[in-house]
């Protein structure tokens, strides 16, 4: 991990890749109905607030550790929102 400035915007990336995964079902998919859609969505923008906040925290004494947990979380999450996004039916 480089910097704070790069993790934010891993953390970025992923979650609005994963969003834009599941405006595209939604366009693709019109005829069915989004709510489950929709809550993969919500649950993209809350794990995105929770690692920011985490980010954010300046009271942690070993930042390297703290930011590689951060990392594997949002793996970890992103790889949970993934296969929610490939059972959508």
């Amino acid at each position: 991990m480089a910097n704070k400035r790069d993790l934010k915007k891993d953390i970025n990336y992923v979650l609005g890749d994963i969003i834009e995964a599941v405006y595209v079902w939604e366009l693709t998919n019109s005829e069915k109905p989004t709510k489950d859609s929709e809550a993969i969505i919500d649950e993209a923008i809350s794990t995105f607030d929770e690692l920011i906040a985490r980010v954010n925290n300046r009271a942690v004494e070993d930042k390297k550790a703290h930011f590689k947990a951060i990392n594997n979380d949002l793996e970890a999450k992103g790889k949970g929102l993934i296969e929610k996004i490939n059972n959508l039916k």
